[in-house]
């Protein structure tokens, strides 16, 4: 059976991403439990910068410790309500997941469908809040790693102002 020997440059498409060596090295070494005072301490450390980089004083910001998924539906269920309004932009895998969130929590999911592969389209955003002016939530996916799509996260965003 053949070796694997991953190259030592980063890659960041979509997945799997390699992983570089130094990464793999960290990943080698003992693992800390959740309730020592180094990992405790590292929580601390990592919450402080993310205030730090969110502009925010916020004393709940917290690292998850997850995929992105996670993150993304930590969001929702922090900001849809049942029957909610949210339009949710689907152009890749990610966007659909978007969906189902939206769904699961009990909002109303608004959609609008972009090729996959395709940016979102700022025309169809900017008809879609036309006609659902009661719109509580707008949701994108900027890059889109399932299809390698990128859409203009600054454009789409004042739309929605």
């Amino acid at each position: 059976m053949k070796s694997f020997n991953p190259p030592s440059r980063t890659l960041m498409g979509p997945g799997p991403s390699d992983v570089h060596p130094r990464i793999l090295n960290a990943m080698a070494k003992t693992t800390i439990g959740h309730l020592d005072p180094a990992f405790i301490d590292m929580m601390d450390e990592i919450k402080e910068m993310l205030q730090y980089a969110f502009m925010t004083e916020n004393a709940l910001t917290m690292p998850i410790s997850a995929p992105g998924s996670a993150g993304m539906e930590a969001c929702f269920v922090n900001l849809v309500e049942p029957g909610d309004k949210v339009i949710v932009c689907i152009n890749g895998v990610f966007g659909s997941r978007m969906k189902e969130n939206v769904t699961r929590i009990g909002g109303q999911a608004i959609i609008i469908e972009d090729d996959w592969g395709a940016p979102v389209s700022p025309q169809k955003l900017e008809q879609c809040l036309t006609e659902n002016p009661d719109t509580k939530i707008v949701a994108f996916v900027h890059a889109e790693t399932s299809t390698g799509a990128l859409s203009d996260a600054k454009l789409l965003c004042e739309d929605c102002q």
